[in-house]
């Protein structure tokens, strides 16, 4: 029902990306943790394999020992998709025998592409071309530009609903968080949602407290100066 796209950037951020001809794909499909992963959970969808998966690799199993046990303990396993991008070492893909055609996944360096219920594998390679082919561009804004370039190759065969995109940069929580439940072209409506971040939530949230500063910004005039630079910056690259 969803193709995804879990990406890895040089900076250590995961970004995640997922459409879907299904109500609010973004409420159950897409996980990440600091340091630790991004994962996706499709098709006839498992939600615990997001919490499960992201514990496991925390204390120590690798991907492939985590994606085994997953599975081995989930009896309709045939009817998931499920892949996997650690902070460290290569993502991980499986896709189930019972999964409705088109049916697959791509896995490069550090990216993951799957999806179920496709026009055809041209949707995936598609994604894959774009994200590979756009490294000078923002990772939230690389993402999507890269789920756009599936949705031409056909997207999800049943049509359009719902998207989201989460970035997890260096914080315990998320640097981005945008959901389109319910659109007639959510990548278009997640486009538009996330050049309206750019604004001032996006330069805002990295005035909050954090791991680097427990108290964050506080005085509402160095925010708007930081908001004011956050833009200049943007002008001049």
């Amino acid at each position: 029902m969803t193709w995804s796209l879990l990406a890895r950037d040089s900076d250590g951020c995961f970004g995640v990306a997922i459409a879907s001809r299904f109500f609010a794909v973004g409420a159950l499909c897409v996980y990440t943790q600091r340091g630790v992963a991004a994962l996706s959970t499709q098709a006839l969808m498992n939600p615990l394999f997001g919490p499960l998966g992201l514990r496991l690799l925390q204390i120590g199993m690798s991907a492939d020992q985590v994606l085994y046990e997953m599975l081995r303990t989930d009896e309709g396993r045939e009817h998931r998709q499920v892949h996997m991008l650690p902070a460290k070492g290569s993502p991980i893909a499986y896709t189930g025998t019972s999964c409705v055609d088109w049916c697959g996944h791509v896995v490069g360096e550090n990216f993951s592409i799957a999806g179920n219920m496709l026009a055809g594998p041209q949707v995936l390679e598609e994604t894959a071309h774009s994200y590979e082919a756009a490294a000078h561009l923002p990772l939230a804004q690389r993402l999507i530009h890269s789920m756009q370039a599936g949705e031409r190759a056909g997207g999800d065969k049943r049509g359009k609903q719902s998207a989201a995109l989460k970035i997890q940069a260096d914080e315990d929580y998320l640097q981005l968080d945008l959901r389109v439940d319910d659109h007639a072209e959510p990548l278009s409506e997640l486009q538009r949602l996330y050049d309206k971040s750019l604004e001032r939530f996006q330069p805002f949230v990295a005035c909050l407290p954090g791991r680097h500063s427990a108290a964050g910004i506080t005085d509402r005039n160095l925010i708007e100066e930081q908001i004011e630079r956050f833009h200049a910056t943007r002008v001049a690259a």
